[in-house]
């Protein structure tokens, strides 16, 4: 470390010449990458380049952040209750895992262990069936390979609420790296019954509950002969469960087709460039599946199987991907139909999404006397209505950004239930010699045709999160009047919880405030949003274009898109 004092020393001379001393600065710009900050412990957990340095996810970051959870749990007196720990199928995750395993022992926390990588929604599902007082999923989602991210879950297995997340960031910022941080021996701890590991047994409680969430246990069998489908687990955690929640409720093995390349558990996801079921060349392996084997549906979850995408097929062969909000429009209509056709619906029944999906779910919902709930994105607002409103008469919650919970067993989405019910619905449209294709231009002929897509403003370098908070406060600082030529009829800052009205000046209070969205109004119906993402540093942009037809859709959001990148 002897040339780094000596850079300083250097640097600090007030002596120096100015050139030398930007030379030696410049030399010491790439270390910036490592340590130029701290990941930022949110209610999302922490996520980044797995890399060394404090800005970064490693080992050590990992026992930091433990080690503040750990104080929290013992705060909380919530060592006896413990702590369930899972990871995905990325690469150190697993190490990653027992590094958290390790420090949770050392501090005299009962922890249980997934012996295989689980995904998301089992985890969230072990919190509450464990009976524990918080969860750690080992993840970064959908992100590139190179990323990896730490989750953390409280005791109804959602989220941890933002009180508990700021009080495991100010432990996290009072700790020394390496000096405050409790651990053990994994193997040892294993050893003295300090981890308790949990087998694949415990998936049979989960199975249980999973299947409970059919709408229409008896379809499946009708068409089971004939129906044929595709999964593939993007090389994730949905490899075991997924094929099995499908023969469990009738669909024959022999037809549930799967990728043998993306089968196999690698962090490194080498069959694409994204292990994101959004993205339609994440199912180039399966399509070709699908045409040879003549399918009826193509499905992929991310790595920890919160995600779930689909390739249904048109009349005419040809197979096409749908967005988040084209799939939760289809689940939640099949739900109430079905529901309330079996006798199963609640009288009261509700349904929750984050206020930036579609507001086609809006109109579903009021035409069948369904409540219908927004919240802010984010899994963990869907289950804190659950717990505002109750769960005896919640029925079906969702994300545009393709995630779905149906039933109260778990907080956060769920892909395994996702990919159930969506084969169950495609099987129950066989029966009526309809495809999930026609299903989709059904609800667009009853309700009307809303185009939702979204797009993401990256920022680059060094100063990317900063830049990101500017761009946001430019926005906030200097409303439009008028977005692409059109009105801008009023603005909803949810940061403060007000609506302006551009017309008349009068402001209003939402239902909804604390939170970095603002949420644009057009004076011809549509809506635009804009949103910081809480773990990278991109602004997402998302569009709800009511029109006659995609194509006039698809014009006027090319227009809305121009005109917002270059605000943001």
């Amino acid at each position: 470390m002897k040339y780094l004092e000596q850079t300083k020393k250097w640097i600090s001379n007030p002596n120096l010449d100015e050139k030398v001393k930007e030379e030696l600065l410049k030399a010491l710009e790439p270390l910036k990458v490592y340590f130029y900050d701290s990941l930022d412990f949110g209610t999302a957990g922490l996520r980044g380049i797995m890399r060394p340095g404090t800005n970064s996810m490693n080992v050590h970051v990992i026992m930091q952040a433990t080690q503040g959870l750990a104080n929290l749990i013992n705060e909380e007196k919530g060592q006896d209750r413990g702590v369930v720990i899972s990871y995905d199928s990325r690469n150190n995750s697993r190490k990653f895992a027992e590094a958290a395993a390790s420090v949770l022992a050392a501090s005299n926390i009962r922890t249980y262990f997934f012996d295989e990588l689980h995904p998301v929604p089992l985890l969230s599902f072990a919190v509450r069936e464990l009976n524990c007082l918080a969860g750690i999923m080992i993840t970064a989602s959908h992100n590139p390979k190179e990323y990896n991210g730490y989750k953390v879950y409280w005791e109804d297995g959602a989220q941890l609420p933002p009180e508990h997340a700021k009080k495991v960031s100010g432990y996290i910022h009072s700790l020394d790296i390496f000096e405050d941080v409790k651990t053990i021996d994994f193997d040892k701890a294993c050893q003295e019954g300090k981890i308790e590991i949990i087998g694949n047994d415990f998936d049979e409680k989960y199975f249980a509950e999973v299947i409970k969430q059919q709408a229409n246990p008896d379809v499946v069998s009708k068409v089971a002969d004939t129906f044929k489908l595709v999964y593939t687990p993007l090389h994730g955690s949905g490899y075991r469960l997924v094929p099995e929640v499908l023969r469990r409720i009738g669909f024959k093995a022999e037809n549930i087709l799967t990728v043998p390349e993306q089968m196999i558990l690698d962090g490194d996801f080498p069959t694409v460039e994204k292990p994101n079921p959004e993205f339609k060349s994440s199912f180039n392996l399966g399509l070709e599946i699908a045409k040879k084997e003549n399918c009826d549906l193509i499905i992929g979850t991310d790595p920890d199987a919160d995600r779930m995408g689909i390739m249904l097929r048109k009349p005419d062969g040809e197979y096409i991907t749908i967005t988040g909000n084209q799939a939760g429009a289809l689940m939640l209509d099949y739900i109430i139909k079905n529901r309330r056709e079996k006798g199963t619906l609640p009288d009261n029944a509700y349904a929750v999404k984050s206020i930036v999906s579609t507001s086609l779910c809006d109109k579903i919902c009021e035409k069948n006397n369904v409540k219908m709930y927004n919240v802010f994105t984010g899994f963990k607002f869907i289950g804190e209505k659950i717990k505002e409103v109750g769960e005896k008469d919640y029925i079906f919650g969702f994300e545009e950004s393709y995630g779905y919970l149906a039933g109260t067993y778990a907080r956060d989405k769920d892909a395994v239930y996702a990919a159930m019910i969506i084969a169950e619905m495609a099987a129950f449209y066989k029966t009526k010699n309809m495809s999930l294709y026609d299903a989709l231009e059904g609800l667009y002929k009853e309700y009307g045709y809303i185009f939702n897509t979204n797009v993401t403003i990256r920022k680059e370098g060094v100063t990317a999160q900063e830049d990101m908070k500017k761009s946001m406060a430019n926005l906030r600082a200097n409303l439009p009047k008028q977005i692409a030529g059109i009105d801008v009829l009023k603005v909803t800052d949810y940061k403060d919880g007000i609506i302006t009205n551009l017309k008349t000046g009068e402001k209003t209070n939402s239902e909804l405030k604390d939170s970095n969205v603002i949420y644009f109004d057009m004076n011809e119906g549509s809506s635009l949003i804009a949103r910081p993402s809480g773990t990278e540093p991109l602004i997402k942009v998302y569009f709800s274009i009511p029109a006659e037809n995609e194509a006039k859709a698809t014009q006027k959001f090319e227009s809305y898109k121009e005109a917002l990148t270059k605000m943001l």
